[in-house]
């Protein structure tokens, strides 16, 4: 597979893509005493300009790629039912209250030999 090389123009994109980065975290700083939803509004906007700005991108339809094929992955995943989930729930719970008391018999025997050979 020969490595495909991306174009020069794409650099011109990811730069003014960090300027908007840039200029919302100004804008962010400035207008501290905006309310809330509306400087939320304008990231939402912000970041969905920047990733569409991305996605025309060689790296932005790669990543684009790889998280459709990610999603193809998961779905192909063979999911515990409710059952099978509760029932190693239940065998996790009681391994862990076992090695929990196995870990206090330990510690209090090392306890009482510290006791012991300490004279207290």
């Amino acid at each position: 597979m020969t490595k495909q090389k991306a174009p020069k123009f794409d650099l011109i994109k990811w730069l003014f893509v960090l300027a908007l980065l840039v200029l919302g975290l100004v804008a962010n700083y400035f207008y501290t005493s905006e309310p809330a939803p509306l400087k939320a509004a304008a990231w939402v906007i912000l970041v969905i300009i920047m990733l569409l700005l991305m996605s025309r991108t060689f790296r932005g339809r790669e990543i684009w790629r790889y998280l459709k094929d990610a999603r193809m992955e998961v779905r192909r995943v063979v999911w515990p039912n409710r059952q099978e989930t509760m029932q190693m729930t239940l065998v996790v719970f009681v391994m862990v209250i076992i090695l929990a008391l196995i870990l206090w018999a330990v510690d209090s025997v090392f306890m009482s030999l510290l006791t012991w050979f300490t004279g207290t």
